[in-house]
């Protein structure tokens, strides 16, 4: 997001191991402690003013990385920012210039300059302690974001020079200072027709080491996300264009104006990315600045979740009482949407399958809010809850009812991810129970006993017959057998329900080991190729369809990396002499026929009802032999890949009509097969 940056990982601390001390002879005597070591009055220091700030600036702004440097500006801005919150700025101007000095100026009153009773001005208590400022008792301030007094101080103790003007009462006033202390007193400039604070610092480059220099993109997207979040205000961007990258599309000049507020912001996030409904649920409770307003635009797409939430306009990145009250709101509007349609699954819905690829932004304003360190990246005020979940509780329950159509595309989103959550679980189940024992693979599986998944196939196998007639025929190193009882569930017309239940689908998926959809590890596979393997008849041929229809939908990378494959098992058996040969199906006995080595002989022509009746030895030589047998690999052609979805969809589908439709447009092209 625009507003989010990563922190600089702390170095990791190395202990070394005490070494032995040899014991201590019978003359040693107690020798003096050093000096030292010594620790009394005259070891307490005292940090007076911003000393502290300087000396552990990570206590107040979270260290002296990248995300730190650009927080300082983050500090200045909010300033401005609260300002137009409470109506009294319509425009700031941010400028960053070829050497690095960065300026924020707003319209708004101007901090105070006349004489505060420390004996200096207001402006210089402001600059120069902690806790000072004019958000302590809620009189100038109702919701800000600043609340401890030291944002403006600590930038003002971090920066070599800093420059302060103040335009109030048509008099312009100005004062430097330079790491945290006055560098000239408070003087009047003379007159001015307008109002408002402008603060121009440099970071100190003696505490910030590591990072010389703003990143404009970075600046830009944090200005960005304050215009969206305060409606009325324009804030004026200005960056010199040598330091901008010809490859970032941050401009030099911008104004930034965004009368939707937070549904821009997160129509903008989404761009072109696809959503499950097509209208945002959005709105605004209250008026911003004042506490108790709510702002929310929230949608659900097709990627991983994510939050952009703020408290008074600071960005929480570590969320808080707020989000807890987004969560509890859509969790609880969406049960009852479900429960109201009469749909029973709607109780297993969990707050972890709602907010799963939710996309939201979410702004609170709430007085005197409590913020977990100075960084206020978690709010921990225990209200802001009740307050969201009292704003958006209704507005969520019409916006779902208004378009039925649109909350029930939703709920059946959403129950998606119950059923994606469930099958991780159980999948994590197995995994774990396998971390301490022998994976409990289904009992008809006859596994090999070769650990290494390179060379391994497994067989699935029609029926019990054909299953007990491959085990014998197999290579026990490297082949296993699954034998399945009947037809496979047709995953493309079942539930979810019903695919959770299936025995056979259980198995398989137990056996393979890999995790289906999102969950599919290709780690994981247990054998390098599974092999279809039924009989030579329509039957056959429509389990193996019900076979490939489940890799294709619950495992597809599992196809497209080669693993998929058919066997080919004979459906004759001729015989002349003691001369034996086998043909797939019909038109291949036909042409062996004709062939000189049968034509015109007496030729004993065998059918195959099954692989059961395949004796061990022919069922090795004619379809598991690696030497002797036809395999065909299963895969999508390239660019073929929507065209293949369609005729899923149609053959395997639940619409027998669309299937009617197929047959009836393609009947002319259909042939047997020579393989």
């Amino acid at each position: 997001m625009t507003d989010l940056f990563d922190l600089a990982p702390a170095a990791p601390s190395i202990v070394e191991e005490p070494k032995a001390r040899k014991a201590p002879s019978r003359r040693a005597t107690t020798a003096p402690k050093p000096a030292a070591e010594e620790y009394d009055a005259n070891s307490i220091t005292v940090l007076e003013g911003l000393e502290p700030v300087r000396a552990r600036p990570g206590m107040y702004i979270g260290g002296t990385g990248e995300r730190a440097y650009h927080h300082l500006f983050a500090e200045v801005l909010d300033n401005s920012v609260d300002e137009a919150v409470a109506g009294h700025a319509s425009a700031i101007d941010v400028e960053l210039t070829a050497q690095g000095v960065l300026s924020v100026a707003d319209n708004g009153r101007g901090i105070p300059i006349d004489k505060h009773q420390t004996g200096v001005s207001a402006l210089e208590v402001i600059m120069t302690k902690l806790h000072a400022g004019g958000k302590f008792n809620g009189d100038a301030y109702e919701a800000s974001g600043g609340l401890h007094g030291v944002g403006i101080s600590v930038v003002n103790a971090l920066s070599d020079s800093l420059v302060v003007e103040v335009a109030r009462g048509l008099q312009l006033y100005r004062q430097t200072y330079s790491r945290g202390k006055p560098t000239s007193a408070l003087e009047q400039v003379g007159r001015i027709q307008r109002r408002g604070t402008t603060v121009r610092f440099h970071p100190d480059p003696l505490i910030f080491k590591d990072v010389h220099k703003f990143n404009p993109a970075t600046l830009f997207g944090m200005a960005r996300s304050k215009a969206y979040l305060v409606k009325g205000v324009k804030i004026r961007w200005k960056c010199d264009p040598s330091l901008l990258d010809p490859k970032d599309p941050t401009p030099p000049e911008a104004i930034l104006h965004f009368p939707g507020g937070l549904k821009d912001f997160l129509l903008e996030q989404i761009g072109k990315e696809t959503t499950v409904v097509s209208t945002p649920f959005s709105g605004r409770i209250g008026t911003p600045g004042k506490h108790g307003a709510v702002e929310w635009a929230v949608t659900w797409h097709t990627d991983d979740g994510y939050v952009n939430s703020y408290c008074n306009t600071i960005p929480t990145r570590e969320g808080g009482t707020h989000e807890n009250g987004l969560r509890a709101v859509l969790t609880k509007g969406i049960r009852n949407f479900g429960e109201l349609t009469q749909n029973k699954r709607a109780k297993e819905i969990s707050p972890e399958d709602v907010m799963a690829t939710v996309a939201s932004m979410l702004a609170v304003y709430v007085r005197e809010p409590e913020f977990v360190g100075q960084t206020k990246d978690k709010l921990a005020t225990a209200e802001a809850q009740r307050i969201v979940e009292k704003a958006m509780s209704d507005q969520f329950d019409h916006y779902l009812f208004e378009n039925k159509t649109e909350g029930a595309k939703l709920l059946e989103w959403v129950l998606d991810r119950v059923d994606e959550r469930l099958r991780r679980k159980k999948e994590k189940d197995v995994g774990r129970k396998s971390a301490v024992k022998k994976l409990r693979l289904p009992g008809k599986l006859a596994d090999c006993s070769q650990n290494d998944r390179r060379g391994t196939e497994l067989f699935i196998v029609e029926g019990d017959s054909a299953g007990g007639s491959a085990k014998q025929a197999r290579n026990r190193l490297n082949q296993a057998i699954l034998p399945l009882r009947g037809k496979i569930l047709n995953v493309a017309s079942a539930t979810r329900d019903k695919l959770g239940a299936n025995q056979l689908i259980n198995d398989l998926t137990t056996a393979l080991g890999c995790g289906t959809r999102k969950n599919y590890r290709e780690e994981d596979l247990r054998y390098e190729r599974i092999i279809i393997m039924t009989d030579a008849d329509v039957d056959g041929a429509h389990i193996a369809a019900l076979l490939i229809t489940y890799f294709y939908q619950e495992m597809p990378k599992l196809v497209n990396e080669g693993h998929l494959f058919l066997a080919v098992p004979p459906l004759y058996r001729l015989t002349v002499g003691s001369t034996t040969v086998y043909a797939r199906d019909d038109a291949h006995r036909a042409k062996l026929l004709k062939s000189k080595a049968f034509k015109s002989k007496k030729v004993d022509i065998g059918r195959f009802k099954g692989l059961g009746e395949m004796m061990p030895a022919q069922l090795k030589e004619t379809t598991m032999n690696p030497s002797s047998r036809t395999l065909l690999q299963v895969g999508i052609g390239e660019g073929l890949e929507d065209a293949t979805a369609e005729v899923v969809t149609a053959l395997m589908g639940t619409k027998p009509e669309a299937r009617f439709n197929f047959i009836q447009s393609n009947a002319e092209f259909a042939k047997s097969l020579d393989i």
